[in-house]
């Protein structure tokens, strides 16, 4: 008997293949950690690769939120809380929004995740249905548009230029706007232009979106207090009152608070979404941790002057930063308005050839060739879903950014 078991068990070379789910199939890993990944891979080899590719502030987690974690596993604050955020969680995030945005929202308006990524993906994963469109103003964060079709939907790209700011105006959202659509983003300040709308550039957009009651605004506010120059920061649900029946704010701590490993995420939106969202996030991460969300806590609610002085810190990064490219010759940099990027245009380096003859076609061609040549990391425009730019972080030191852009200029006066 167990000889003839044995006998009909199918053997490892008959097994089939593994074939990824078909939402999967077309999607892959973030452009932008790949080209991190293979940057770090280099400098491990011993090459002087400076990265300018990640969205991460190089600032640590402030003494007084580490203290507040560390205080937390103390008491053994160590166990699962509430799925969606803990009631002191959801308060510190009740308070944030009426005390920043004027926003008032009950507790079971509000959800806490993983990092903002996550509520995001949760929102989109109990919203969307086949077929349902989700407008996405081009450049955008490049996993906008791999989460809306990992959960069935499709992205619709707009794409706003630099002359208009790189900000979607009334004519081309209505021009977007189908019976299939579902969700708006917007994300102010932006990933990767830096871009950010001031109340009175979002009021139309509100006021247009009014005639069109079935589309939700998704706002991702996540670079909310990275703002420079003295721009006041805008939030829809502020601005049009009437839209904040249909709409999620998105934010979290990672970048105000240099707290990008601490995973916290949270939104605040109509209790029906907030429901929806914890039912899918039960049944992927469950609860965020609980030490991060102490930590979060006293973030919030915490002393603010730091996120003011690391703002400026950011500011005059900027500046540099501007400065340099605009004086590198074929570039073209807009001055933006708030979060850690340049999304400058390579447009003026197209056609030429390196010193190896190599014709750069592209802004990949041309972020290949920092990479290979110059040893730069950047990421390509292309990946934001708008050519020809480059995306540069300038979340780093002034002394990495200082050499940075010295390379970038040798390369461009290196071109033939």
């Amino acid at each position: 008997m167990t000889s003839t078991v044995l006998d009909s068990a199918p053997s490892c070379s008959t097994a089939s293949a593994f074939e990824p789910a078909q939402r999967v199939r077309a999607i892959g890993v973030s452009e932008i950690l790949r080209i991190t990944d293979h940057a770090n891979a280099l400098k491990r080899a011993g090459r002087p690769v400076i990265v300018l590719g990640a969205g991460e502030p190089d600032f640590d987690t402030p003494e007084h939120i580490r203290a507040a974690a560390a205080r937390a596993m103390e008491r053994g604050d160590t166990r699962y809380t509430v799925l969606d955020g803990s009631p002191a969680m959801k308060a510190a995030v009740q308070f944030k929004f009426k005390r920043d945005n004027g926003l008032d929202f009950a507790l079971n308006e509000i959800s806490v995740g993983a990092g903002a990524k996550q509520v995001i993906f949760n929102a989109l994963m109990a919203s969307l249905n086949p077929g349902d469109e989700v407008i996405l103003p081009a450049p955008y964060w490049t996993s906008y548009a791999d989460i809306v079709q990992i959960c069935g939907g499709v992205p619709v790209s707009v794409p706003c230029s630099e002359a208009q700011g790189f900000r979607l105006d009334t004519a081309q959202l209505e021009a977007a706007i189908t019976p299939r659509t579902r969700w708006l983003f917007l994300n102010s300040p932006s990933n990767p232009s830096g871009a950010a709308y001031s109340a009175a550039q979002l009021a139309p957009l509100c006021e247009l979106l009014l005639r069109h009651p079935a589309v939700w605004v998704l706002a991702d506010d996540i670079y909310e207090h990275i703002l420079y120059d003295g721009l006041a920061f805008a939030t829809p649900a502020a601005v049009e009152p009437r839209l904040r029946e249909r709409t999620l704010t998105v934010n979290g701590v990672s970048k105000a608070y240099a707290m990008t490993g601490w995973r916290v995420g949270y939104g605040a939106g109509p209790r029906a979404l907030i429901a929806a969202m914890a039912v899918v996030q039960s049944q992927s991460t469950s609860c965020p941790s609980s030490v991060s969300q102490a930590a979060a806590i006293e973030a919030l609610t915490g002393p603010q002057d730091i996120v003011a002085e690391r703002c400026d810190d950011f500011q005059s990064r900027r500046d540099f930063v501007v400065a340099a490219l605009n004086r590198a010759p074929g570039l073209h940099c807009r001055v933006p308005e708030g979060a850690f990027y340049t999304f400058a245009s390579c447009a003026g380096v197209l056609g030429r050839r390196t010193a190896s003859g190599a014709l750069l076609q592209t802004d990949s061609d041309f972020c290949s060739y920092l990479l290979q040549d110059y040893e730069v990391a950047v990421v390509p425009g292309s990946v934001f879903g708008l050519a020809p730019y480059f995306r540069i972080s300038y979340a780093t030191s002034m002394a990495q950014l200082e050499e940075a852009c010295a390379r970038i200029a040798a390369a461009c006066e290196a071109l033939e």
